[in-house]
């Protein structure tokens, strides 16, 4: 299920992996990207039950909102890496 520790919207540090999906936290967003499969058997019900977990998580926290119609995403500042 859901990561336990994962509470959307309250970090910009949380990140999950579902499959190859990652699913980053942010203040303002939870970013999704990669892919998944989801099969038909019975590790592909446990996967599609993880997914749903987090959206419905997600979904929740924002219903709690009162959510303005579009907002503008902060934009991701870069920095070098240290270690390279």
């Amino acid at each position: 299920m859901a990561e336990p520790g994962f509470k959307p919207f309250k970090n910009e540090s949380d990140t999950l992996q579902i499959g190859d999906l990652t699913i980053e936290n942010r203040l303002d967003r939870v970013s999704i990207f990669g892919s998944l499969d989801i099969t038909l058997d019975q590790e592909g019900v446990q996967v599609a039950k993880e997914l749903k977990a987090l959206l419905d998580l997600t979904v929740s926290e924002m219903e709690k909102n009162k959510l303005s119609g579009k907002i503008a995403v902060a934009k991701s500042e870069t920095v070098i890496n240290p270690f390279s």
